[in-house]
């Protein structure tokens, strides 16, 4: 049985000192500590919050090269990252899959000039792209993307095939093209999956969230558990400042002399419940230019249409949402493309919004900023009483080989060997993921040892990939009770997700761990019966179980447009019918009562 938290943070008070302390629990932190750990490296890793629950729990859901990159002269970040994404879709199958991607074009020829300045290092203006430079760039999206890259090569539309399978697009498409990228279901899974490899092949390895350092003194960092108030210190010999767009910030109490290193700009994105642009859109994610020439993207997530996104300096990452302009700004841009199909603010179910940690940047024009990554060390000359290694910038699809970059200085710091790479290391529940041809059986052979139907194991390892056969072993052939406000989980299952996956509040349980946000599954009722689940597994009395909910409530009103009352009308809507309207691509939805 995987240590519950008490174990861990007792462990860690023992240990006293480590050979790396990493701060910051994001997909980037993650990603160093895991090679880090790979490499035999004491290492720990503390998050103020949950983990994945800054900036790496709000991106796009894309996995993707860059395509627009290319437009600043960035064809080495546009390489890597189709490199990695490539690696994604091969080493984490079960969270990670192809989408097919539409450019629809409204001329030929525009956006020439804009991007010979661009690329000669001008000031050249964005706009619409046209068919000629469409073209060029998907060429080399394909060359760079290789022969192997596991999608199909991009091919062009002309007006009367783009308007015959996509009628809703604006009268003046002249055409479209159509390549392919990546989606991820489930970032925040992706991230956890990470710690739990890396934690079972590296004893010395250990990660906590809601422990955040408030302070380095000469005798180590001072770290305070958010959830007691406990103060305790863990002395290292390097620090790794891996807090993104926190970055400054956390410099700021680490060292006296810290420089400015970050820039951020804030990105929202919307999640809505709309049939007509649901069906409008296909399989295929809408991406466009908008009149300001700024990049939108719509696609199916999980049953909803997801859609994004703004670009905004932002002078601090703490206490951002999508405000009221950005949201009407994604739907005037969605209208753009969509005339014909109105959305009405109801149909809004969800929204959130993230800081990008992009390097501080004179650029005048936010979609100029790299989001390439780099490091830097913070000397002690600096007033640091450690050397403190900070990750600046870099993007969702390229965290691993930031992370490697980074684990590669530390290790040379110590004088350590790497020991081993991760380019072709499984992910999580992506470990022996079963191909097309054998997914009936290994499902079949799986739902028979845990006592469920064959659909149940079918979400289950849409959900949790090959790490379901752990669950399938606890429940024994006992089968699962389900949930009476949502039906298509099980209460063991929760219970496992709590155990093992270190959700430690309702919200780290509701946001992070499920996706019933983004479903619309996400109601008053379901709250309340998923509290009930979670105080009986970590031990809460009521004033406890009561308080999680209302902290949990007041977060989804402030952050996420999604107040009490609209819960509670869901649940009186949804008794006879489902908001999602077909299968998402990864959790299909169930309609029935019973798990097992």
């Amino acid at each position: 049985m995987a240590q519950d938290r008490t174990q861990r943070l007792d462990a860690l008070r023992r240990k006293g000192r480590a050979q790396v302390l990493v701060i910051g629990g994001g997909i980037n932190g993650i990603s160093t500590f895991r090679e880090l750990a790979l490499n035999g490296v004491d290492v720990v890793l503390v998050e103020r919050g949950d983990f994945m629950s800054g900036a790496s729990s709000a991106p796009s859901r894309m996995i993707h090269g860059g395509l627009r990159y290319m437009e600043n002269g960035e064809f080495a970040l546009v390489r890597e990252s189709l490199r990695e994404r490539n690696l994604l879709l091969a080493n984490a199958p079960h969270l990670v899959s192809p989408l097919p991607t539409l450019i629809p074009v409204a001329d030929r020829f525009s956006g020439v000039v804009g991007a010979v300045r661009r690329f000669l290092g001008g000031e050249g203006t964005t706009g619409a792209r046209g068919t000629l430079i469409i073209k060029l760039g998907l060429c080399l999206y394909d060359l760079y993307a290789g022969r192997d890259s596991g999608v199909p090569r991009h091919s062009f539309f002309g007006g009367r095939e783009t308007r015959r399978r996509w009628p809703a697009l604006r009268s003046d498409i002249v055409g479209s093209a159509l390549y392919y990228d990546a989606r991820i279901s489930h970032p925040e899974r992706l991230g956890i999956e990470l710690i739990l490899d890396s934690e079972q092949a590296s004893p010395k390895a250990l990660a906590l969230n809601h422990l955040g350092v408030v302070g380095l003194e000469p005798g180590g960092a001072v770290l305070e558990d958010s959830l007691t108030g406990e103060r305790f210190t863990l002395d290292a010999d390097i620090v790794v400042n891996a807090t993104g767009a926190w970055i400054d910030l956390t410099n700021a109490g680490l060292a006296g002399k810290a420089p400015r290193l970050i820039g951020g700009t804030k990105g929202s994105h919307l999640v809505i419940a709309n049939r007509q642009l649901f069906e409008a859109i296909g399989e295929t994610m809408i991406y466009f230019a908008n009149r300001e020439g700024r990049v939108c993207i719509l696609f199916r997530h999980l049953g909803q249409v997801l859609a994004g996104s703004t670009d905004i300096s932002v002078e601090t990452p703490d206490g951002i949402r999508c405000e009221p302009d950005e949201a009407a700004y994604i739907l005037a841009s969605i209208a753009e493309v969509f005339p014909d199909i109105p959305i009405a603010q109801d149909e809004v179910i969800y929204r959130f919004s993230g800081v990008r940690p992009l390097p501080r940047s004179g650029n005048k024009l936010n979609a100029r900023i790299s989001r390439d990554h780099s490091c830097e060390w913070l000397e002690q000359n600096a007033g640091a009483p450690r050397p403190v290694l900070n990750l600046i910038g870099g993007k969702w699809t390229t965290f691993r080989a930031f992370g490697a970059a980074a684990a590669d200085m530390v290790l040379a710091r110590l004088g350590s060997p790497r020991l081993t790479a991760t380019e072709h290391s499984a992910i999580g529940g992506g470990r022996d993921y079963p191909a097309s041809k054998r997914r009936r059986a290994w499902v079949e052979r799986v739902a028979g040892a845990a006592g469920l139907a064959r659909d149940a194991a079918e979400r289950l390892l849409a959900r949790y990939g090959t790490r379901i056969d752990e669950f399938g072993y606890r429940l024994a052939g006992r089968g699962d009770e389900a949930l009476v406000s949502l039906p298509a989980y099980g209460r063991g299952e929760i219970a496992w997700i709590i155990d093992n996956e270190r959700a430690e509040t309702l919200a780290d349980l509701v946001l992070r761990r499920l996706t019933i946000a983004f479903t619309g599954e996400l109601s008053h009722a379901a709250v309340i019966e998923l509290s009930t689940v979670m105080a009986a597994a970590r031990g809460w009395d009521e004033r406890r179980r009561v308080g999680e909910c209302a902290a949990l409530f007041a977060e989804l009103n402030n952050n996420h447009g999604v107040s009490e009352a609209m819960l509670r009308r869901r649940d009186a809507d949804r008794k006879g019918s489902d908001v999602r309207f077909e299968e998402g691509p990864h959790e299909p939805a169930v309609p029935q009562r019973q798990v097992s």
